[in-house]
């Protein structure tokens, strides 16, 4: 198996996205231009190049606090597959990581989950990838005494309070870069004494609009504000979603939902509150954790 050293491996700077984009494009995934460029930004990203400079292989550290980080896009192109070229840079993440004194987390594919599994990975619990085109007829009205509406500029540093006790993630600047770039689909829900019950955001993508994440007190408010984005604008739509939340899977086979695959939620070590989806209805994506 090929070492990081004799990968050559080199660091990808957000002003490379558009010369990285291709890798997901070849790997059929959702990401766009702009995710790649917050990822790089707000992240590390680790990759190897052909001799004319052409991307072959990328991975990606996401640092969600000072104790976990994220590790994805771990893309090798076709032509490099087979060499210990993903492994490779997948155990230079996990080093980086390690010497943080952090835990690693991903959302890792039924292929590549054996691989984390023999890298000492734990399973925390399975995810569902659905797909849709559009919500059939009204939005999933709010429970009584809680309503929804937009969320503005003014409300993320609150979203950002509420949202790590829930998650185990701290994240203030993903929420608010997908805030500000898709307000459309940015909602809040609140109770009559206006404390945050629950949230959320998402983004355009490359073939569909991702909605998430969606974080809430019950599932009842979730289905709410996931149909209410949804209705905000033309799909097509995917969500990722934790599958111990049968409400909102059922909703979405009401909508004509499919799920061809799947993830497994997974770390390298224990991360306080991660290990626990009863908040969270939906992902922010494999790719932000």
């Amino acid at each position: 198996m090929a070492s990081t050293e004799a990968l050559d491996v080199r660091p990808i700077d957000p002003e490379q996205s558009d010369a990285v984009w291709p890798l997901s494009i070849e790997a059929g995934w959702n990401q766009n231009v702009a995710d790649w460029r917050f990822m790089l930004g707000a992240g590390r990203g680790f990759g190897c190049a052909a001799p004319d400079g052409t991307w072959q292989a990328s991975s990606l550290i996401l640092p969600l606090g000072q104790k976990l980080a994220w590790i994805s896009m771990v893309l090798v192109t076709k032509e490099r597959r087979r060499g210990g070229v993903g492994t490779g840079l997948l155990k230079r993440c996990i080093d980086e990581v390690r010497a943080a004194d952090a835990v690693a987390g991903l959302d890792a594919t039924e292929q590549g989950r054996p691989i984390y599994l023999s890298l000492g990975f734990r399973d925390l619990y399975p995810i569902a990838r659905w797909h849709f085109d559009a919500v059939k007829g009204e939005a999933v009205a709010p429970p009584a005494g809680i309503t929804v509406r937009p969320i503005t500029p003014a409300d993320l540093p609150r979203l950002a309070i509420y949202d790590r006790p829930l998650t185990g993630m701290e994240r203030p600047s993903i929420l608010m870069h997908l805030a500000l770039r898709q307000p459309g689909r940015a909602w809040l829900a609140e109770d009559a004494g206006g404390k945050i019950v629950g949230f959320v955001l998402g983004r355009e993508g490359r073939t569909a609009t991702s909605l998430g994440p969606v974080v809430a007190d019950r599932e009842s408010i979730a289905l709410s504000l996931i149909s209410r984005a949804a209705a905000a604008a033309p799909g097509p739509f995917i969500t990722d979603v934790p599958e111990a939340h049968q409400a909102v899977r059922a909703w979405l086979e009401e909508q004509g939902a499919t799920s061809p695959r799947g993830y497994m939620r997974m770390t390298l070590g224990t991360a306080k509150g991660l290990d626990d989806p009863s908040y969270v209805f939906a992902l922010a994506g494999p790719e932000l954790g």
